[in-house]
């Protein structure tokens, strides 16, 4: 049974009982004393009809009539006085009403005779001084009556609250037991689940959140599914290069002459692998928000300038067609000088991976309204609107143009965003004036 209560079940059950039995309480505290008042009413009411009853029939002055008159009267609980002036002792009846009555007023009240609440009613007699009164004892049977109504209606109360409340806790708890149904079936693997939207605006919510978690989940396991796939095939690739030639010098099929042209080619792979590798451990610990940072004072014209002659020499004589624009005047920022020009570097090799021999390759600062601002553009193939919007997802542009242009691992752009955005900075992808892509990455003039 505690276990129950400890249910949402067992609560709306516990909620809703109580109310029932609280509303039936507090309706029986109001309708009691109404009920007693209304009755007492009615019955001082009729005792007054009868006073002028009995003043009418009292006119028969035979003993017999005014014997069954009495009898009658006493069969409800009335009892009646023959009140006249001069008469010390009216059996209990409040001095008064003796004296209204005898004086000839009518009499309507409630008060004791001899030692018992009453109600009176008095009535004075046509030509005599005389009168008569009518009393009833102020009995309690009704608010007991009432009163124990009350159980009936408490008990009514509580039956159909807990009735009320098992109705309500399944019309409310179903939701969330299909959402938790749903829950355990996303965590067991399974990504199709979806749950029918239906009920009140509450449970449609909790239904529509779900199916976005489950479809997030689903098309997040399909991108990295497709990213392990990518980083695969691109660790793959260096590796069957380096063992090619590990085997080819093993075999004696390189000889003295070709030795230094395959170790240069290891090299190469192995610089490639390097970097790939680097590129994912540095984007783990982006993701995992442990990656320290060096923020200094830093003049982007100078960085700009050293990545240039860099990657000038790379450029030349049959890449890209590489030049520098630089203002007049420093663009000093605060940033990790190391992380940014990753991130020049990174972009700078992807440009040379697609921009052909000649067409042009441009570095540039200029000074921004919030920061100093880097350009990267290019003269390549570029990319399309649809390809701007998923530019910085990992892997996305890696899945677009596999097999359809020379593409990298498809970390690179993910990572130049994930750097530039720790650092307080923004980076965008855009279409360049020389015809190809153009990166642009914006760094605060104070530090973060």
């Amino acid at each position: 049974m505690r276990d129950f209560f400890r249910t949402l079940t067992g609560r709306a059950v516990l909620v809703t009982a109580a109310t029932a039995v609280v509303s039936v309480i507090i309706t029986a505290l109001v309708a009691i004393p109404v009920a007693v008042r209304s009755v007492n009413t009615q019955v001082r009411a009729e005792l007054m009809e009868k006073s002028a009853i009995t003043v009418e029939l009292l006119n028969d002055e035979r003993p017999a009539a005014r014997e069954r008159i009495a009898q009658r009267l006493r069969r409800d609980q009335i009892e009646i006085y023959l009140i006249r002036r001069g008469i010390p002792d009216h059996q209990g009846l409040p001095p008064r009403v003796v004296a209204q009555v005898t004086a000839g007023n009518l009499v309507d009240m409630r008060g004791l005779v001899g030692e018992r609440a009453s109600f009176i009613a008095g009535r004075p007699l046509p030509g005599v001084d005389a009168g008569v009164v009518l009393t009833r004892p102020a009995s309690f049977g009704l608010g007991l009556q009432v009163l124990g109504s009350v159980w009936w209606a408490l008990l009514a109360g509580l039956l159909g609250g807990v009735l009320a409340g098992a109705l309500l806790a399944r019309f409310v708890t179903k939701p969330i037991e299909l959402a938790a149904a749903a829950a355990g079936r996303l965590a067991a693997g399974d990504r199709s689940v979806r749950i029918a939207r239906h009920g009140p605006a509450e449970a449609v919510h909790l239904a529509e959140a779900v199916n976005q978690l489950a479809a997030a989940l689903q098309t997040s396991e399909g991108r990295e599914r497709d990213f392990l796939l990518s980083v695969s095939h691109e660790l793959r690739t260096p590796l069957a290069t380096i063992r090619g030639y590990a085997e080819a010098l093993a075999d004696g099929v390189v000889g003295a002459d070709g030795a230094p042209q395959a170790g240069a080619t290891m090299m190469a792979e192995a610089d490639r692998l390097d970097r790939l590798i680097s590129d994912l451990l540095v984007l783990s610990r982006l993701e995992a928000a442990d990656l320290p940072l060096d923020v200094v004072s830093v003049d982007l014209t100078e960085l700009v300038r050293d990545a240039g002659t860099a990657w000038s020499a790379r450029c030349a004589p049959d890449g890209p067609s590489l030049s520098v624009e630089l203002p007049d005047t420093p663009v000093t920022v605060a940033t990790d000088p190391g992380r940014i020009r990753q991130v020049l570097d990174g972009l700078c090799e992807n440009a040379l991976r697609v921009v052909p021999a000649g067409a042009p390759l441009v570095l540039a600062v200029r000074a921004g309204e919030s920061g100093g601002v880097v350009e990267v553009r290019d003269g390549g193939p570029g990319f399309t609107d649809d390809d701007l919007a998923v530019a910085f997802e990992r892997g996305a542009l890696n899945r677009r143009y596999r097999g359809i242009r020379k593409v990298g691992s498809g970390l690179g752009l993910a990572l130049a965003a994930r750097l530039v955005g720790r650092l307080g900075g923004r980076i965008a992808a855009g279409h360049a004036p020389e015809g190809g892509a153009m990166f642009t990455v914006e760094l605060p003039y104070r530090a973060p």
